[in-house]
């Protein structure tokens, strides 16, 4: 893959509006060129005030900086920053058949009509779409008008695409396989990309790094791996995939719970949270563990079945136990998990 685009710099970017809200604390962020960047968070996070920075539809406070490459771009609007955009709502002319809408920008760019239809083409072919060209957009589906929405923002060959929650507006299957295909795209495209979304499996399938957001602030910069395995805190944990958190005191080499003892290395003794993703427990004969508790509920979900298990901790345990495993409500199990599973975040406990 061919990285295209540019490097994006934030500096000290924050965002005030007229009424005194605080929608963006002072943030500084660096995007390499090529990369695929994900902002993630809930709604009010700030991650949709970042990628309108980024775009020049927002300005930042005063001293903020926003910088494509060497060239500063702060005061530079959008229709001269050469950036793509994917919008939830596609926003595309209803009075223009597909090909027309894709190439709509390099139409008002001037490029020739040969030249034009031979770039249009290309991106038919990318985002796998021919024999559309003539369709109106009314006449196509909810994924044909993702593809061509996309199409139409990188058929300029902008410096920076930015996505701001392209898949929202459709149902779930399609959402999980058009999500794939986009990444695909993406690391063809190989130009710097920023997505906005607050859905967790769209940002590891897409980011190569995700930014974690909370209340107008980065959580956790990190790679997908990074994010999910070794999360910054409670809220990243918590926010990203399940987590059973546990507040427990430390001691003698483990973790003290209601349930018995959970082994874990090199913690410091005091109190301490914990976390441990579903996936890292084994669930054992309750004699073969020093942690036991009660099955409370058992739900098969195809792959794997999803067990809560009451007693051993202060709230119920979530496992991810193979569907092979026969399990039912009310027996007596213990529960396992390899040491360096357990993650011990910062904070105290409550």
């Amino acid at each position: 893959m061919t990285a295209h685009g540019v490097a994006i710099h934030l500096e000290n970017c924050g965002k005030t509006f007229a009424n005194g809200a605080r929608a963006l604390e002072p943030t500084t962020l660096h995007i390499e060129r090529g990369e695929t960047v994900v902002f993630l968070g809930p709604s009010g996070c700030g991650k949709t005030t970042m990628l309108r920075i980024i775009a020049g539809l927002e300005t930042p406070d005063a001293g903020g900086r926003v910088r494509f490459g060497d060239e500063d771009v702060t005061d530079t609007p959008i229709e001269r920053r050469n950036v793509g955009m994917v919008f939830q709502s596609y926003a595309l002319f209803p009075n223009m058949n597909v090909a027309e809408n894709i190439g709509y920008g390099l139409k008002i760019r001037g490029v020739g009509a040969v030249e034009r239809a031979k770039r249009v083409a290309e991106l038919v072919k990318l985002t796998h779409i021919e024999g559309l060209e003539g369709r109106s957009i009314d006449q196509l589906s909810g994924g044909q008008r993702q593809r061509v929405a996309l199409a139409r923002a990188v058929a300029a060959r902008p410096r920076v695409l930015l996505l701001d929650e392209p898949l929202t507006a459709l149902d779930a299957l399609l959402r999980e396989r058009l999500r794939g295909e986009l990444n695909s795209l993406l690391r063809e495209l190989g130009i710097t990309s920023v997505y906005v979304t607050h859905d967790q499996a769209e940002a590891m399938t897409l980011g190569d790094r995700i930014v974690v957001m909370s209340k107008g602030a980065i959580a956790q910069i990190g790679t997908p791996r990074d994010i999910y395995l070794t999360p910054a805190n409670r809220y990243v944990a918590e926010f990203v995939g399940a987590a059973n958190v546990v507040e427990a005191a430390c001691r003698d080499g483990g973790l003290i719970l209601p349930g018995g003892i959970l082994p874990i290395a090199g913690a410091t003794p005091g109190p301490a949270i914990a976390m441990i993703r579903p996936e890292s427990w084994s669930i054992v004969p309750a004699d073969a563990a020093t942690l036991t508790g009660r099955v409370e509920t058992v739900i098969f979900v195809g792959d794997r079945q999803r067990v809560s298990i009451a007693g051993a901790a202060a709230k119920p345990i979530l496992v991810d136990a193979p569907n092979g495993l026969i399990i039912a409500p009310g027996d007596v199990v213990g529960l396992t998990a390899p040491p360096d599973a357990i993650r011990i975040l910062p904070g105290s406990p409550s």
